[in-house]
């Protein structure tokens, strides 16, 4: 097994020596049991694998017991004096599972079986000290630990690496049910035998295992889903009604040597989305004023130096989420010199987005004109919103977008225990994600020549607008077909399709030792992951419209044509004024009014590519068990040596968006990861824990490729007039990784059954950074000229790509602890609290070799996804078979990544948010009942949004904060009931 997973049995070495004590201790440790491909050491310095299947000849030569492995039976028997499950349950074995890790770690368990204590694995982990999720759609899909984005986390199910469908790393949570996930640990400093890991730190999510239950369990859940937004596309068919459902058995076989744990999981839910984007701010008129200093024309109506909107769109998106995943496990241990388990995951993922929005600009280019104009004072200037704007030509976007996922990921691990005190371990893993996104815009507008006029009364600060338009945008007679905004076009078709495989393989040995090391391990791992990429679009031509181009005929950007059917109830959108909008079926409409061309420009062909990453990886792991004078210090040091060999393959474009070459590009480097993690337990309830670490990210995948747009042209001024250079942008196929040093320090305090205190400093030391700037000396060798009647003056030339420049720092403090009400009364007895508070800085260089400064994407100051401030409260009872839960958490503002239009990665300033969740259940626990439980959840209480801010600079220099968007997803309810055999 791999040893990472299984450092939740640390401290119960003795216990666990026997074969059948583990099935008799099994209900006490069932969810803070790993996967099974890890190893991990316990107290006495043997392997949890020694732990799981005793091995006699490492028996017959253990060394006398000593006074650390004397200190951890204390601990565990006191840790583990009384069996529960539930919320109680949960936290005591989350604390066992930190506390009897050699690392720091964090880490959640399911309260029974098939049960987390939130409605996704994300959200769960969120709640964690320092781990924070952005949410996508309402729901929490991401996570990002100690202020890093998720580009610089690892994430493992049971140990081993995971492909993923987005362009990246970061692992989509939502894909793993919460009901087949018993558990998760978060570690925070690792060791030498993490593969995989990440530079802020490493998720491993872990599933049951059948040999740890002592008899047959049958579980199943069944829970309603009601969204509160209503329903805002009727005529989609999504609604307002949903349901979770899942369904596990395990049962053990052959005298409790062959085990098996099936489980399924069913997703089915709606989302409504209420969007507001206030597209951009500014002055119109006067001395900061577009009319002053950017030529444009003079707005009638508006007074002077006053801030107004330039537009906005005000959007409706109606989605359903249709996942269904399937868990199995078989695991085997014939006798007590072999250990075999076989896990295996699949699930699909179907999500379907209806997205109908009404917009107009109003920008002084518009020939828009304002009547009855209401200001609110404010700084830097007053701020226009309400009166009568004339002169609009709204804009109908209709939007269909289909995702379809599939998720699989397979291990087998082996264990050897042989009589002279070596145990070797094989593990064989293969992952693979698969996405296909079909993605279908079409507009409409108004008959040429015609516009409308609008009533508004728009917020200065977040919230939706009242806005009421002077004609029916519901009618189908009123509007139709066109080219409303002038994009060239009247529509637009993509589709995407993209694999990641992951395969990897793994041998490792071990040994006792003397001295002050308990044990070590060696080992190595290979993976190989591919990850492609296909991305075709297309343009839509309404039926008797031309498409050769916008300036030439015979396209007509005022060509006009009705909907001709496939029309449904009318969008609504009355929660920023406008009754209703035109809805219709928009692939239908596609299919019967429009015709495509092929449409791949100069961005579109440069998501066409491949990138590959060969990854031997070596370790050494040494145990220490020992101690400084009365002190019993345990911990590990060691080192990794990870080679990485990368390569890419991919398309070259020219400066019209043609592709005209493939291109090829890699490199290989190799890095040396030495690690420490010291505890030093002060008390048997005390410990003070140290860590130091060298860890690596590698950057973006979507960085790696090597997909470039290249010309040449001739320069027609400056230095260089006369030559003809070369010039481009792309991805950088020799790229290298992110690269930190880490120190932590840390400490907790144990007390009760499922009380602590800890708190934790760390400080980051980022060695480089990735941005996105221009190099001045890039080597076009290889690149096909575009224009054969130019000769380049050399193949040197400027390339805008991600860089390897210098790093940062990062610095943060950790406080975390729960309390069991009953320690400070009897009158408390039953409930409890959880909190954490994270504060977290970093600066980052803005030093790149061989870059223009302030080039293209200049470097940022902090890092995307870090919000300084993280925070989680939890209050809960229970008692008598009831169980009540009020959770809260909070993150301040971030740089956060998005998905907006055709699966473009773009960020955004995001501002702070808190969630939070209501659960209560009752479980019968005697009578004909027993085994039932009765659920009632609220995510999301009090309707918390989401929202960005606009920051930009006025013409004058004036500083402008304005609200950007503003999104709500209303609250979810569910209600249901659990049966367990």
């Amino acid at each position: 097994m791999n040893r990472r997973q299984n450092r939740a049995w640390v401290g119960n070495g003795v216990a666990l020596r026997r074969r059948r004590l583990v099935v008799a201790c099994a209900a006490a440790w069932l969810f803070v049991a790993p996967g099974v491909a890890a190893l991990a050491k316990d107290a006495s310095g043997q392997t949890s694998s020694d732990q799981t299947r005793p091995n006699p000849a490492a028996q017959k030569n253990a060394k006398p017991e000593s006074n650390t492995e004397k200190q951890k039976k204390v601990e565990a028997s006191n840790l583990n004096a009384v069996i529960v499950t539930g919320i109680a349950g949960s936290i005591e074995n989350s604390l066992r599972t930190k506390k009897n890790s050699n690392e720091i770690v964090e880490a959640i368990s399911a309260e029974d079986i098939g049960k987390l204590p939130d409605a996704s694995i994300a959200e769960s982990l969120s709640r964690l000290p320092g781990l924070a999720t952005q949410r996508l759609d309402g729901r929490a899909n991401m996570i990002s630990i100690r202020g890093f984005s998720p580009d610089f986390s690892g994430t493992l199910l049971n140990g081993r690496e995971q492909a993923t469908v987005g362009e990246n790393r970061g692992v989509d949570f939502d894909q793993y049910p919460s009901e087949l996930i018993s558990g998760a640990v978060v570690y925070k400093t690792p060791d030498a035998t993490l593969v995989g890991q990440g530079l802020s730190g490493t998720m491993d999510l872990h599933t049951i295992r059948p040999l740890d239950q002592p008899g047959r369990v049958i579980t199943a859940n069944l829970r309603g889903e009601y969204t509160t937004n209503g329903d805002l596309n009727p005529g989609a068919d999504v609604g307002t009604l949903g349901h979770r459902a899942s369904i596990s058995y395990v049962d053990q076989f052959l005298d409790h040597t062959l085990g098996l744990a099936v489980g399924f999981a069913q997703l089915d839910s709606p989302i409504q989305d209420k969007q507001y984007n206030y597209w951009w701010w500014g002055a119109d008129n006067g001395s900061a004023g577009m009319n002053q200093n950017w030529g444009a024309p003079t707005t009638p109506g508006l007074p002077d130096n006053v801030i107004n909107q330039q537009g906005m769109e005000l959007d409706a998106e109606s989605q359903t989420q249709r996942r269904n995943g399937l868990m199995a496990v078989l695991e085997w241990a014939p006798d007590e010199h072999t250990h075999s388990t076989l896990d295996m995951y699949y699930s699909t993922f179907d999500n379907k987005k209806y997205t109908n929005d009404a917009q107009w600009s109003n920008n002084p280019w518009d020939n828009v004109a304002y009547s009855g104009v209401g200001i609110t004072p404010a700084q830097p200037y007053p701020i226009v919103t309400s009166g009568t704007i004339s002169g609009i030509k709204p804009i109908l976007q209709n939007k269909y977008n289909h995702e379809h996922d599939k998720l699989f990921s397979m291990g087998w691990n082996t264990q050897f225990f042989f009589d002279n005190g070596w145990t070797a371990t094989t593990d064989l893993s293969y992952s693979s994600a698969r996405n296909k996104l079909r993605d279908i815009q079409l507009y409409m507008g108004l008959p040429p020549g015609t516009t409308a006029s609008v009533n508004f009364n728009t917020p200065t600060g977040f919230d939706y607008p009242s806005l009421s338009p002077s004609v029916n945008l519901a009618d189908p007679s009123t509007v139709g077909f066109t080219d409303p905004g002038g994009y060239g076009r009247n529509g637009r078709q993509e589709f995407d399709a993209q694999t990641d495989t992951i395969r990897a393989v793994r041998f490792e040995v071990s040994h006792p030792l003397g001295w002050i090391f308990s044990d070590f391990m060696l080992g190595a791992n290979y993976s190989e992951r591919v990850k492609r990429k296909t991305a075709d679009v297309f343009y839509a031509w309404l039926n008797g419209n031309g498409s050769s181009s916008t300036s030439t005929p015979p396209y007509d950007q005022n060509f006009f044509a009705p909907i001709t059917g496939f029309v449904g109830q009318p969008t609504r959108l009355g929660y920023g004024g406008i009754p209703g909008i035109l809805y219709y079926n928009v692939a239908d409409a596609l299919q019967n009014q429009f015709y495509l061309t092929e449409a791949n420009g100069t961005g579109d062909w440069s998501r066409n590519y491949s990138i590959t990453e060969r990854v031997p990886v070596g370790y050494v792991k040494l145990n220490i068990d020992t101690s400084v004078g009365n002190v019993p210090v345990t911990g590990n040091v060691g080192v990794q040596v990870v080679h990485t060999n990368q390569s890419s393959q991919a398309l070259q474009t020219d400066n019209n968006g043609n592709a005209i070459g493939k291109l090829n590009g890699g490199t290989s480097y190799t890095n040396w990861l030495p690690s420490l993690n010291l505890v030093f337990h002060l008390t048997d309830r005390q410990d003070i824990r140290f860590g130091f670490a060298k860890t690596l990210a590698r950057g973006r995948i979507d960085d790696e490729k090597v997909s470039s747009y290249a010309g040449v042209a001739k320069m027609t001024q400056g230095p260089a007039a006369g030559q003809v250079l070369w010039s481009g942008s792309g991805g950088n196929p020799k790229l290298k990784p992110y690269v930190a040093v880490g120190t932590d320090l840390s400490y907790e305090f144990y007390f009760g059954k499922s009380s602590y205190f800890a708190a934790a400093v760390f400080n980051k030391n980022l060695l480089n950074y990735i941005y996105t700037q221009t190099e001045l000396n890039h080597d076009f060798t290889g690149y096909i000229n575009n224009d054969p009647t130019l000769t380049p003056t050399s193949n040197i030339g400027s390339y805008t790509t991600p860089m390897n420049g210098s790093g940062g720092k990062m610095q943060g403090l950790e406080l975390s602890g729960s309390l069991e009400g009953g320690l400070l009364t009897p009158a408390l007895d039953g409930f409890g609290v959880q909190a954490n508070f994270s504060l977290t800085n970093s600066t980052v260089s803005q030093k790149v070799i061989g870059a223009i400064p302030g080039g293209a994407g200049s470097p940022p100051t902090t890092l995307p996804g870090l919000s300084r401030k993280v925070a989680n409260l939890t209050l809960f009872y229970e008692k008598y078979g009831w169980s009540v839960r009020i959770a809260e958490r909070y993150r301040s503002s971030f740089t956060g990544e998005i998905l907006p239009n055709f699966n473009q990665i773009s960020y955004t300033r995001i501002i702070p948010n808190k969630q939070t969740d209501l659960q209560l259940s009752y479980a019968f626990d005697a009578g004909k009942w027993k085994g039932l439980a009765l659920l009632f959840q609220v995510s999301n209480l009090t309707n918390s949004p989401d929202a960005k801010v606009q920051v930009s600079g006025l013409a004058d220099g004036e500083q402008l904060t304005m609200p950007q968007y503003y999104d709500t997803w209303g609250r979810t309810v569910m209600l249901g009931a659990s049966y367990k055999l």
